[in-house]
C-alpha cells in the first residue's frame, strides 16, 4: 500500500501541475458565454432605448436560441474542465464509465437545492466506490453513454436556463448571465477537486469509505430552496438506457 507520505507527494504534484488556470480560465470562457447571451434575451435594451425601439426587442425564436447555446457552451466547458482535472489525477475522461464519472461531477457542481444536491451527492459516491472496487462494465458501451449524455444535456439545459431567467431582465441581463455563468463553472471546478481527490485517496487506502454514506461527500455550491432545482440522476439515466443499475 502506498505511504502517506507519497499520497501527500502525489497530490501536491497534481496541485503544481494543475496551478491557477483551470480556476479562472473556464469561468472567465463561461462568463463570456453568459454575458453574450444576456446581451441577446435582454435585447440589449440600452440601445433599444435610445434607438430603435420596441421594434429591436429580440424574438421569441432569439431568445430560445440564446438560452440553448449557452446552455451549450457552458456544458462544453464545464465537461472539458471535469475532464482536465481527471487526468491530472490520472484518470481517462475518454473512457466510458469515465465519461460518466465526468457527468455526475458536473452534476454535483451545479445542483443547489437540498434534493438536487442529495441526488448529485449519491451518484458520485456510487459511482466512486465502483470504480475504486473495479466493478466490471460488462454492459456500457459508447450507445449507452451517449442515450444518458443526451438525457442529461436536455436536464442540465433546463436546470441552467431556470437559473438564469435573469437575464431576461432589462439592462442587467449581461451582468446576470456573466456572473451566472462564472460562479457556475468555479463550483464545477471545486466539485472536481474534491471528487477526484476523495476518490484518488479511496483507490489508496480503501478502508476510508468503509460504513460511508452517500450524504457525507462533501456540499458543492450555495444552498437553494427545493422549488429552484430539480433533481437529476446520472445513475437512473444510466439504468433507463439499459446499462448497470447501481442505484
Amino acid at each position: 500500500m502506498i505511504s502517506t507520505s507519497q499520497s501527500k507527494a502525489a497530490l501536491e504534484q497534481i496541485d503544481a501541475v494543475r496551478g491557477r488556470a483551470a480556476s479562472w480560465y473556464y469561468p472567465a470562457a463561461a462568463a463570456l458565454s453568459g454575458a453574450g447571451a444576456g446581451l441577446v434575451i435582454s435585447g440589449g435594451q440600452l440601445a433599444v432605448a435610445a434607438s430603435a425601439g420596441a421594434a429591436a426587442a429580440p424574438s421569441g425564436g432569439a431568445i430560445v436560441g440564446a438560452f440553448t447555446a449557452d446552455a451549450a457552451v457552458v456544458l462544453g466547458l464545464a465537461s472539458r474542465s471535469v475532464g482536465q482535472i481527471s487526468l491530472l489525477y490520472g484518470y481517462d475522461p475518454e473512457e466510458p464509465a469515465e465519461k460518466l464519472f465526468v457527468m455526475s461531477v458536473v452534476n454535483a457542481g451545479t445542483a443547489t437545492s437540498a434534493t438536487a444536491k442529495t441526488a448529485a451527492m449519491a451518484d458520485i459516491s456510487r459511482l466512486t466506490q465502483a470504480l475504486v472496487r473495479g466493478k466490471a462494465w460488462d454492459v456500457l458501451n459508447e450507445a449507452i453513454v451517449a442515450k444518458v449524455s443526451q438525457q442529461f444535456a436536455k436536464a442540465f439545459g433546463f436546470r441552467l436556463t431556470k437559473k438564469g431567467l435573469g437575464k431576461a431582465v432589462p439592462a442587467f441581463g449581461i451582468i446576470v448571465g456573466g456572473t451566472l455563468n462564472w460562479t457556475t463553472l468555479e463550483a464545477i471546478v471545486d466539485a472536481a477537486d474534491t471528487a477526484y481527490r476523495r476518490r484518488f485517496l479511496l483507490e489508496k487506502y480503501p478502508h476510508l469509505g468503509e460504513g460511508e454514506e452517500s450524504e457525507s461527500f462533501p456540499d458543492v455550491g450555495p444552498e437553494a430552496q427545493d422549488d429552484a432545482d430539480e433533481e437529476i440522476s446520472l445513475l437512473g439515466e444510466l439504468a433507463e438506457a439499459g446499462g448497470p443499475d447501481l442505484r
